[in-house]
């Protein structure tokens, strides 16, 4: 039994203004990297020298949380940068030559790199710190920052977001969330940041020390509705004050920014609180999946942030980006699905090629063979309502059925793919001996998975 080949996919991004200096970084990184005791632990020396020569067809940027003060920019026209949407009259599912080259070079760094440290991660409930500080970001970031902030994007690249998130989750969905966060942040800003939150923020997303950071929408309660929160934002004299809980947040303990959902006048808003705020209280909260991301919580108690914290300003212009965070961040979930989904895939199909059972090969069988063409139908599913979501969503078209439409088949279908997987290795997918029953709770986590990944 062998693969089927995949769909290709679609849409261009901006193209990159600055590529020696992504490949500078990169071969700088890669260097570290490789002479570190994090390569010799994991023995990913030969598999990093690799990736350093593929590696330069795109470029990286260093990734590494550190303490800063984010000062806020004076001046400027008061006019927010807009990335332009790209209209087709088709659905194309090639990718141009860069996308392509991206892909590629994410999918070997997630395999090379994230999937050899994933057992020991999702055992500690926390990413390597050498991985997190060290690892090369392959431009995720950048390339989600206007080239007026010194980034790489001209145009939205909707589509090049989903295919990164999909690469990463091919390695590994845990350690793939906290190398994803801060591009969730930078989208969030360059999408609906006002011109004052641009110039604060979204310059240190273009730099070699990206800030840790996440979009949080999640809330540690029973049928969570992200249009109906429970934290709540009230007005006072100097801003807004937030109280609540906040689940589901990567690296939480070393972020320095967030993006908080909450609820103002009754209907949903984010807001830009920073680590250091007074009465933001930052607790561990591993779960069953998804653990390599170091999860925790947020308390905000009384968290008093300025009348500017309001991402896209008030009124109907700040719903409407709350609603569309939301919603690019299901597709988001859905790419990190299709990967892992797609991991499975490849996990099991030469498993059930060479187990045998009564002197053939079990995929003889054909119950078996019909649950392996089941589990890539429904890959293929939900990658391309995904993709074509992500498509409308860079052409400026209303993508809001394709979302739903994703998180729907990632809840139903990404679920059954881990638990087939699970099923089809025997007693061998009950064990960790085997990354399957991992990935599996990771496809759990994908269905109630809400931020974070803004695509």
């Amino acid at each position: 039994m062998t693969t089927h080949t995949e769909p290709r996919d679609t849409s261009a991004v901006g193209r990159n203004p600055h590529p020696r200096s992504f490949i500078g970084t990169a071969m700088r990184v890669l260097s570290t990297v490789t002479g570190s005791e994090f390569a010799e632990k994991y023995k990913i020396r030969e598999p990093i020298n690799r990736i350093a020569y593929q590696g330069t067809k795109t470029g990286f940027q260093t990734l590494g949380a550190a303490n800063r003060a984010f000062k806020a920019a004076q001046g400027g026209s008061g006019q927010a940068k807009r990335l332009t949407s790209a209209p087709k009259d088709y659905f194309n599912l090639t990718p141009d030559d860069e996308q392509q080259m991206i892909a590629e070079t994410v999918k070997e760094f997630a395999t090379e790199i994230l999937r050899p440290a994933a057992h020991d991660a999702d055992a500690a409930a926390a990413a390597p710190e050498d991985l997190v500080k060290r690892s090369a970001e392959l431009g995720i970031t950048m390339i989600n920052v206007p080239e007026e902030f010194d980034g790489a994007a001209s145009e939205r690249g909707v589509v090049t977001n989903a295919l990164v998130a999909e690469a990463m989750a091919y390695g590994d969905m845990g350690l793939a969330l906290p190398l994803l966060a801060p591009s969730g942040v930078a989208t969030t800003l360059t999408n609906f940041g006002t011109d004052e939150q641009q110039r604060t923020y979204l310059p240190d997303y273009a730099g070699e020390n990206v800030p840790q950071s996440a979009v949080v929408i999640a809330e540690p309660r029973p049928l969570f509705d992200a249009f109906a929160l429970s934290t709540k934002a009230t007005r006072v004299p100097s801003g807004f004050r937030l109280n609540g809980v906040k689940s589901f947040v990567p690296a939480a303990g070393s972020s320095e920014l967030f993006i908080v959902g909450a609820q103002l006048d009754g209907k949903p808003a984010l807001f830009l609180v920073e680590s250091d705020t007074k009465g933001l209280i930052v607790e561990a909260d591993p779960g069953m999946g998804v653990r390599a991301a170091g999860m925790g919580r947020l308390l905000l108690q009384d968290v008093a942030v300025p009348a500017t914290a309001i991402v896209g300003g008030e009124g109907d212009a700040a719903t409407a980006a709350f609603r569309d965070v939301v919603r690019l961040s299901r597709l988001g979930w859905s790419a990190l699905a299709a990967g892992t989904a797609r991991a499975v895939l490849d996990y099991v199909i030469p498993y059930v090629n060479e187990r045998e059972a009564f002197g053939e090969p079990i995929s003889n069988r054909q119950a078996v063979a019909f649950m392996v063409a089941t589990m890539a139908t429904e890959v293929d599913s939900i990658r391309l309502v995904t993709l074509r979501g992500a498509a409308r969503a860079e052409q400026g078209l209303s993508f809001a059925r394709e979302a739903a439409l994703a998180r729907k088949l990632t809840i139903d279908k990404g679920l059954q793919i881990g638990l087939d997987g699970v099923q089809l290795l025997g007693g061998h997918g009950f064990t960790k001996e085997h990354p399957v029953e991992r990935w599996y709770r990771d496809l759990r986590g994908a269905g109630i998975g809400e931020g974070i990944v803004v695509l």
